[in-house]
């Protein structure tokens, strides 16, 4: 049985092209690497093509792109033999919907709010226009609806088999509601002259037996169209009848009877640029084919976890991974039904189930205690360890050459801000229209708020929003914790200091109805389910503003230092302490010490390698800031050739030097490492918002990112620039090396689960997905590692870096080491270990203890002295520090030949050999007791 606790995860994106089978052959690789339980991509069925599973369109079944029931088995037969897990990424939220592939989705188009599915989904049914009944908003059609209608774009189509009637949009399906069925025979009969015919009259009889508006009533449909499927000959006349809903033959009155029954469905069919001002179900996010489901209906909830349900109780599933939980109405609620269902699966190892949360946690921020939670994926630590590595004095001089070159003077806060704006205003303008008129309705619903108007209610709402620092808040039916309120009451102030009318008492209303506190008694008279209902859709909105404005917007405006651009994390955060890197592992510890420590995921903005090579430049920024300036020099000519309106902005050529920095091959480009630059730079300048989006791409700007990308990597037309770009590359790729294998010892070692993402095993130099999703040459990585064996040749591997070898051999020796003890890391206490000596500020040393038990670790930082500014690897004399651990006996130097020998003091330069890396086993004297380790945070 695996561990409860997992010692390592590895994440596989399964593919069509890498689905099961594939998997269960790379278990002995992952076995042998170290991995206790492997970490997969949502692989229930999800929409034919899916490149990553989070469109699922049926919970209840598995992907069979990916190789269905049989391929899970064989993928569960094969980690049972290694003793090992598997968790699933799991998906609450939302649902793949449009198209023809989701039966719920399909019914509530058809049945309307009579679909037993209709309050699966997050509908506004009051929404909808000239729908007296409610409907859903389909924002599809790549036209003007008008436009479609006529050319014939829309099609009613016939399924004889199922004696269906169906309007397609291309591969998209739009079920007719049966009690328009009577109409359309009629109708198509009559087209046919077919009403003296015997075929033709049974189906005018079938119609009339059927006759109403509300006729047949769904539990007679299934009856009716039988029949209708039953009858001979039907199909030829009603194919031929159609021809009355064919605006291609039967002109504009053909586009008028289909128009009119369109008009009396339970949808309406919309350009798909009105869902940016009218779309009445909630999304992921901005995406119109991702449907949110209401998992806090108690039927839905069942629905969508049967099958997960089963894999749990036959012991398949190890574990969970819950996608996107800030988009739940009430997680909490969510969390306790779930750990209710796993505790009735598993009753005899209660507690014993894997479960962490995709959360993103702003600075200072901490997760809730969700119930049964682990902790979360892992972005706050991805960050942490970037801030950690960075140099803070060389953070200041690269935030004047950004300002300086890029020509923009904000500070990030204010780029934020007008990122937020931007989103508010465009993309979810529909869902933040929604809100305002909740709150209004609130307003006006009692006698000591209806003087707040409408208009001014909705400034002031988003002035709040603006202003709200996190993703959301988790306020319940009760209302907010003291957390949550301190949350609001910030945001409220600031956006009360930005308010410029007479009635600045309106934020004390809008407070009131955040928090609930209106509904408060004494208070009587507002309507405690709208309160709740504006509350709640608020929390479930701040969440894709904030996602929206900064990570896909703000992140590709400010470019101080791409490798501080990362999910969960502030682009303009300052470099962190030893001393407080300490202090939030010690509390870590003593909270969520079983949650995941990430260093890439699918969602990372560039690969974990290439971060860390661009953490370099705070360490290099004088000779950057020159080196750039020498760039730009060289350049400006290509700049200069392109036409003005397709010259790549100042902002955007200083973004493209350092990711070309981060992603620069070792090996040497190829022209598929040019198209991967080119197509970042566009998601990039679509993603900032301002020459050119992914609402209005601007052909011409992009076409110049395009153009002066290919002219700068051709070695004809740019060899001056190549020439001085590689040595400033080889510099920064040694130092960044370097960082890597820091950043792996301490990933490994900190409190937390490592999470390992496919591939990562070599130097991960990708870029944002879909870059980060490429296949991986598993088979190099299998031949590498059973080529360096048992006991690693280090001074070897180091001489050969840029291989990436040494990366997966220290990755797989200290987590040989996890597994040898594994709770030591999952229960072990964490204490900082003093540092003495002129290098001190250079080494992160810590031990991990339980009991007499303990491991020492010990991480270089800040190599530019010790390798002369990245022209050298470092030796192990490099450095002028001990670690002070008096009383310590060590028993064993994991990356070394020798211990070092017991004393109060050991000298780096006796436990740094070929990697700036040491890893000490060590026990407390036996007389001793229980190891005591005191912890020394220096300031």
């Amino acid at each position: 049985m695996p561990a409860a606790v997992p010692i390592a995860t590895y994440r596989l994106q399964l593919t069509a092209r890498f689905g099961f089978a594939k998997a269960a052959a790379l278990v002995p690789y992952l076995k042998a690497l170290g991995i206790s339980h492997v970490y997969v991509s949502p692989f229930l069925k999800a929409r034919h093509g899916s490149t990553h599973g989070y469109d699922v369109v049926d919970h209840n079944a598995l992907n069979p792109e990916l190789g269905g029931e049989e391929g899970l088995q064989q993928l569960c037969a094969a980690l049972a033999e290694a003793d090992m897990g598997l968790i699933l990424d799991f998906v609450p939220n939302h649902m793949g919907v449009h198209y023809a592939d989701n039966a719920w989705w399909l019914d509530v188009l058809e049945w309307g709010r009579a679909s037993p599915y209709a309050n699966f989904f997050d509908i506004d049914w009051s929404l909808l226009a000239h729908r007296p009944a409610g409907g859903v908003l389909l924002p599809i059609l790549g036209t003007s609806y008008g436009e479609a209608l006529e050319r014939g774009d829309i099609e009613l189509r016939y399924d004889a088999a199922d004696g269906t009637f169906s309007a397609w949009y291309y591969e998209h399906r739009l079920p007719i509601t049966p009690p328009r069925y009577g109409e359309i025979l009629d109708k198509v009969v009559t087209e046919a002259f077919a009403r003296d015919q015997p075929v033709g009259w049974k189906l005018i009889e079938l119609a009339a037996r059927y006759r109403g508006p509300h006729n047949p009533p769904r539990d007679k449909a299934p009856t009716f169209k039988a029949e209708l499927a039953g009858i001979e000959g039907a199909e030829a006349i009603i194919t031929r009848g159609l021809e009355a809903y064919r605006p291609t033959a039967g002109g504009m009155a053909a586009a008028l009877s289909l128009h009119g029954l369109l008009e009396r469905q339970h949808y309406r069919l919309a350009h798909w640029r009105l869902s940016a001002s009218d779309i009445n179900y909630r999304r992921f996010f901005d995406i119109n084919s991702l449907a949110g489901l209401r998992v806090e209906d108690t039927r839905t909830f069942a629905a969508i976890h049967r099958l997960v349900a089963r894999l749990i109780a036959e012991e398949r599933l190890h574990g969970l991974r819950l996608d996107h939980i800030d988009g739940l109405r009430d997680p909490q609620q969510y969390l306790q039904r779930l750990q209710r269902l796993i505790g009735s699966l598993r009753p005899a190892q209660r507690g014993r189930f894997y479960v962490v949360v995709e959360k993103i946690l702003a600075e200072h921020e901490h997760l809730p205690r969700f119930t049964g939670v682990a902790g979360t994926t892992g972005y706050e630590w991805l960050n942490m360890l970037s801030r950690v590595l960075v140099d803070g004095h060389g953070l200041t001089r690269l935030d004047d050459v950004w300002h300086r070159l890029s020509g923009d003077p904000r500070p990030f806060d204010q780029i934020l801000i007008a990122a937020k704006r931007r989103i508010l205003w465009t993309i979810l303008v529909s869902e933040f229209t929604v809100l305002a008129r909740l709150l209004a309705r609130i307003a006006a619903g009692h006698y000591t708020t209806r003087d707040y108007g409408a208009d001014r209610l909705s400034l002031a709402l988003r002035l709040f929003i603006l202003h709200f620092p996190v993703y959301r808040t988790y306020l319940t039916a009760s209302g907010p914790s003291r957390e949550d309120r301190a949350i609001i009451d910030g945001a409220i102030v600031k956006a009360r200091a930005e308010w410029v009318g007479p009635d600045g008492s309106i934020f004390d209303v809008l407070r009131d109805a955040v928090t609930l506190d209106l509904v408060k008694p004494p208070r009587v008279g507002h309507s405690i389910s709208r309160l709740r209902r504006f509350a709640f859709k608020l929390q479930q909105f701040t969440g894709p503003v904030m996602a929206k404005a900064l990570e896909d917007t703000a992140f590709y405006r400010y470019h101080r230092l791409l490798a501080l651009n990362e999910v969960g994390g502030n682009p303009a955060a300052g470099a962190l302490s030893v001393s407080e890197f300490h202090h939030q592992m010690v509390h870590r510890a003593e909270t969520f010490p079983h949650g995941l420590t990430a260093t890439a995921t699918h969602d990372t903005k560039r690969g974990e390698d290439a971060r860390a090579r661009l953490l370099a430049l705070s360490e290099l920024a004088g000779e950057w800031e020159q080196a750039v300036e020498r760039w730009r020099a060289l350049n400006a000519p290509l700049i200069d050739a392109l036409p003005p309106a397709s010259r790549p902005s100042p902002a955007h050529q200083y973004m493209l030097y350092q990711a070309l920095l981060g992603a620069w091959p070792l090996e040497g480009f190829d022209r598929r490492f040019v198209e991967r630059m080119q197509a970042y730079v566009v998601k990039a300048a679509r993603e900032a918002k301002e020459q050119t989006s992914w609402l209005n791409p601007d052909s011409l700007y992009e076409e110049g990112l395009t153009t002066f990308v290919a002219q700068l990597l051709d070695r004809d037309r740019s060899g001056p620039f190549l020439a001085a770009f590689a040595p400033f590359v080889a510099r920064a790729a040694l130092l960044g090396a370097l960082n890597s294998l820091s950043q792996l010892a301490l990933k490994l070692f900190i409190p937390g689960v490592p999470d390992l993402y496919q591939g990562t095993e070599f130097w991960d130099l990708s870029l944002v997905d879909p870059d980060n999703r490429r296949p991986v040459d598993f088979g190099d990585r299998t031949t590498a590692l059973n080529a360096i064996g048992d006991q690693a040749d280090w001074a070897k591997l180091a001489a050969a870096w840029p291989d990436g070898r040494i990366k997966l051999a220290l990755m797989r020796t200290l987590l040989a080491l996890r597994a040898r003890a594994p709770a030591l890391f999952s229960q072990g206490s964490y204490r900082a270990v003093d540092v003495t000596g002129p290098h001190r500020n250079e080494i992160i040393a810590f031990a991990r203890v339980s009991g007499r038990d303990a491991v020492i670790v010990a991480a270089g930082r800040l190599f530019a002295r010790a390798t002369q500014a990245g022209r050298h690897w470092p030796t192990a004399g490099a450095w002028d520090a001990a670690l002070s651990v008096d009383g310590l006996i060590p028993v064993r130097n994991v990356l070394g030949a020798q211990c070092p020998r017991p004393g109060p003091q050991w000298p780096i330069g006796d436990l740094f050999q070929a990697v700036p890396v040491a890893v000490i086993e060590m026990r407390a004297h036996a007389s001793s007791g229980p190891l005591r380790i005191q912890e020394i945070v220096t300031t």
